[in-house]
């Protein structure tokens, strides 16, 4: 494997408080990456100096679903490709999108079981709905990585499963912050657990077992 991005002696911090202390990482092209850890561990600081390292090689699942409630499904996730598109497309798609736009946002929206809400407001969705938008956004973006900050922590198990199915098996690499223990070690190849803003495991996630992780995750 080539290595995608690597960190060496990384330390972050927001107003004078430390979040993340000489963080050593390396992640190769074509890993599926766990970063797990109890809330406030700093999952999301890492993840987003890793963003701020491949911006514009990634499709970004936000932990916030970051949708424009006012907007319908099909614009927010349309909005996975504003940048692919002229200005004058882009204004002319909020008003009379063109069939092609609709027909690719439908094929996304189809994926995540969301086709019949193709038009409605994102507003009236439930979180869960809201957050499977999120995930279809970053499917339209269709970038070969894609960066989650828990993906699929509005879904039960099953859905859960069937969306983070959909998302490793359509990007190169994949990495996520995630709580659920069961689902990350069937859906990844490798847990990164960041305790008290240190790395405290790395390992290939066929080595790993729940019991190894509850020690660090939690609370």
């Amino acid at each position: 494997m080539s290595p995608l991005v690597e960190l060496r002696k990384a330390s972050v911090g927001y107003g004078g408080q430390p979040v993340l202390h000489d963080i050593d990482l390396t992640i190769n092209v074509g890993e599926r990456v766990a970063v797990m850890g109890r809330s406030g561990a700093g999952k999301s600081t890492l993840l987003n100096l890793l963003h701020a390292r491949l911006a514009d090689r990634v499709a970004l699942i936000p932990q916030a679903t970051a949708l424009v409630k006012t907007l319908s499904v099909f614009h927010n996730v349309y909005m996975g490709r504003l940048d692919r598109h002229p200005t004058w497309h882009n204004l002319r798609t909020l008003v009379w999108p063109t069939r092609r736009d609709v027909a690719d946002v439908a094929g996304m929206l189809e994926l995540v079981g969301l086709a019949d809400k193709l038009f409605d407001r994102a507003g009236t969705l439930s979180g869960g709905q809201q957050q499977r938008t999120s995930v279809a956004r970053a499917l339209y973006n269709d970038r070969s990585i894609v960066i989650g900050d828990e993906p699929v922590s509005a879904l039960d198990r099953r859905q859960g499963a069937e969306i983070l199915g959909k998302v490793c098996g359509r990007h190169d690499t994949v990495i996520l912050a995630m709580h659920d223990i069961p689902l990350a070690l069937a859906h990844t190849d490798r847990v990164v657990v960041i305790d008290e803003g240190r790395i405290v495991l790395d390992a290939p996630a066929r080595t790993v077992t729940a019991a190894d992780l509850v020690p660090y995750y939690g609370g």
